[in-house]
């Protein structure tokens, strides 16, 4: 359900000559039984016959998936050897033995080594040099032996390069428990920390660690704790308590070190409060109360604070402050502008980088400090379409901007620019084993005109030579929610796509932030069925182009995505060929009307409250599983896993049901369920290829008439 963080697109890879089996030798998916249930509000009684799917661990429940897995796993029988070729070739295609671009802090060279065969990262300093004697700091790999999920939430030294704190989710539901160790003995730390957040700080002096709590039933990070080391987790402090249940909580610290910050934030509003990072039982204070609507972030420089805010600003604007005040105290020294919106900033000793977004694409703006706004210098991008983000740049002192450059086309590469002379350095780049020629593929970036007249924008790749053989296969990928925008990236494993025919498309709609915050205004809430008259919008002028066609056209997204790719089935289901939904959030009202569910709260800014008849009213009105109708649906494949936390397994389940139920076509609906995964699907750089495959071997069964040879 409902997340920040994106579920990026799986691509297809497919081989052209597939042994399926015999389509009668399929068995029927399952049947499930209906108990009707009522639901009344607002005068409004809908019926929903596959509620008792939320009863979690209950045998009937257990016994439904397990028949759901049987029939997917007997509906993919004959395509074992596809989808291992696939796996094998889309692994071909990963560097085993690599290094990430090592970055300087607190006097050590740190980097993450990657080895053959092995799943999960080696994380190493070098003290002083490069040259320096090579230390190993954590390895991952055997914490995860025999284990069906792992992953590393956060991994944090102190200062002083002594103590290490490591936080794991071994279940995919993110909660993590945290563990302490002595780097320069290797021994563990008596200290441990379960069932939090992944977000931790140290204090300055390594004495102390402030952690994030979270509400067992809501998963709602509510409280700010102190742990002294040396003492035990049930003697740990409350230092916040964020009562307000639409509000999450969190500790950062400033990039002087001098400041811990405790932020408060819901969908539209912030507070932060101030800490000083070496007295962290000192009372905390308020650097701006909060107000609805006013969001901002702070960070300190050791002198002044600055402050990215959207106070009479909608595209966000930079201030400073000697101290914590209201905006009525503060400086401003990067103005609002309507064509630019200002995400982010970093602070460095005579200099200010910018991280914004102007006509949809990212922007690194150099800015000498004492006066931003002259002469700054905007970081030139070749391509039609890409992706920009400030990589790790931990050290103001530093005379130079680490930055990480991709788009369709290009491979993930790290760069240094000098901030003075604004010379660039190619770091590392991104290697494809077996060869990569970025000339046989093109990139673009067209337009799409919504049903109001707005352009919106659709990023878009695929092979040069594929002029003569339009209209192609085309995977278009859209998520449209929270103010998250998709940029246009590169993904080895969709070379197995292009290579075969296929165009790989975003539409980059509202709901996300790419033209700015209207962009993000425009689709939540009352205006959220823009998002789905978009990213139709974007279909049909792929299709009216003679890009593709829509016997050729798979639709896709991923939680958020996946309430969107749902709307849009129910709205024009004669559009898609196939549809991909990934963990999708498609049960929004009875979700959002259930406050002891996770995230529910904090949410309503979002979509708005149904308890208000009005919001109730409308959000009934896109819901995917309230709007599934007797008509004829395509084939769809839906994923989710049973530790899911953001969108619980039963929504997806529900709305599989009831597909199957209404649909008047032979169109299969798959239900693909891993029963010890969450969110994210599952974790290892391996190991999850070969959900990809899995999906590609799915996809190959209606998309073979028009898949060409490898090429």
């Amino acid at each position: 359900m409902r997340t920040r963080v994106l579920i990026f697109p799986i691509v297809l890879a497919l081989s052209c000559e597939p042994a399926f089996p015999d389509p009668t030798s399929i068995p029927m998916p399952p049947e499930p039984k209906k108990v009707p249930h009522e639901m009344t509000i607002h005068g409004d009684t809908r019926v929903d016959p596959y509620f008792w799917m939320k009863e979690r661990d209950t045998e009937p429940v257990l016994e439904h998936l397990r028949a759901e897995k049987a029939y997917s796993d007997a509906y993919m029988i004959g395509t074992e050897d596809l989808q291992e070729s696939l796996y094998q070739e889309i692994r071909g295609r990963v560097k085993e033995r690599d290094n990430s671009a090592p970055y300087f802090k607190d006097g050590y060279w740190w980097y993450t080594r990657n080895e053959v065969g092995k799943d999960y990262g080696i994380h190493c300093r070098k003290k002083g040099s490069l040259e320096a004697d090579e230390e190993f700091v954590l390895d991952e790999n055997p914490l995860a032996e025999g284990l069906d999920y792992f992953s590393v939430g956060n991994w944090e030294v102190t200062e002083d390069g002594r103590y290490m704190l490591l936080a794991i989710d071994r279940a995919g539901d993110r909660i993590y428990d945290v563990t302490f160790h002595d780097l320069d003995t290797g021994e563990a730390l008596p200290d441990k920390i379960e069932g939090i957040t992944n977000n931790l700080e140290w204090t300055r002096d390594g004495s102390a660690v402030l952690y994030a709590s979270m509400d067992k039933e809501t998963l709602r990070n509510d409280r700010i704790l102190l742990h002294q080391m040396g003492t035990s987790q049930k003697d740990d402090v409350v230092l916040f308590d964020e009562t307000d249940e639409t509000f999450d909580t969190s500790v950062s610290s400033t990039s002087s070190r001098d400041y811990l910050t405790i932020s408060s934030s819901s969908t539209l509003t912030t507070e932060v409060q101030l800490l000083p990072s070496n007295q962290p039982t000192a009372e905390l204070t308020v650097f701006c109360p909060r107000e609805r609507g006013h969001e901002y972030g702070l960070d300190h420089d050791g002198k002044v604070f600055y402050i990215h805010t959207n106070k009479d600003a909608n595209n966000f604007r930079l201030m400073k402050a000697s101290g914590p005040g209201g905006p009525a105290t503060w400086e401003e020294i990067v103005p609002h502008r309507e064509d630019v919106l200002l995400e982010d900033f970093e602070l460095f000793d005579h200099h200010l980088v910018l991280d914004g977004r102007a006509g949809g694409l990212k922007q690194i703006t150099i800015a000498d400090k004492a006066d931003p706004m002259v002469n700054p210098f905007i970081v030139p991008f070749r391509d039609p379409a890409y992706l920009v983000y400030l990589a790790e740049n931990p050290e103001m002192s530093s005379p130079k901007l680490r930055f990480v450059y991709t788009s369709m086309t290009t491979p993930w590469a790290t760069y240094e620019i000098d901030l003075r002379t604004h010379e660039q350095e190619l770091l590392k780049i991104q290697e494809i084993p077996g060869g990569y020629d970025p000339g046989l593929y093109i990139s673009e970036r067209i337009f799409a005109k919504a049903e109001d007249g707005t352009e919106i924008p659709i990023s878009l790749v695929r092979r040069r030579d594929l002029e003569d053989d339009l209209p192609a296969p085309l995977y278009l990928y859209g998520y449209g929610s929270y103010g998250a925008s998709l940029d246009a990236t590169f993904r080895s494993s969709r070379l197995t796509l292009l290579d075969r025919g296929f165009v790989f498309a975003i539409a980059h709609i509202r709901g996300g932030e790419e033209m700015g915050r209207s962009w993000y205004e425009n689709g939540r809430q009352m205006q959220k069925k823009n998002t789905f008259t978009d990213f139709l919008a974007c279909a049909e002028h792929l299709i009216a182009e003679g890009v593709t066609s829509s016997d050729r056209l798979v639709a896709s997204g991923g939680s958020a995505g996946g309430l969107l790719v749902g709307a849009c089935l129910n709205l024009r289901p004669d559009l898609f060929r196939t549809v991909v939904a990934d963990v999708p959030f498609v049960d929004v009202v009875t979700t959002m009307l259930d406050e002891t569910l996770p995230l529910t709260a904090g949410e309503w800014d979002e979509w708005g409250n149904p308890k208000e008849e009005d919001y109730y009213r409308y959000m009934l009105s896109y819901s995917p599983y309230d709007n599934v109708t007797e008509q004829a649906y395509p084939t769809i494949l839906v994923t989710t896993g049973y530790n899911d936390s953001q969108v619980q397994y039963w929504e997806p389940a529900k709305w599989v049901a009831k597909l199957r139920d209404q649909s008047t076509s032979d169109n299969p609906v798959v239900f693909k369920i891993e029963m010890d995964v969450g969110h994210a699907g599952k974790s290892g750089r391996f190991e999850s290829l070969r959900e990809i495959a899995y999906e590609y071997a799915f996809l190959l069964r209606e998309l073979s008439d028009f898949v060409h040879e490898k090429k």
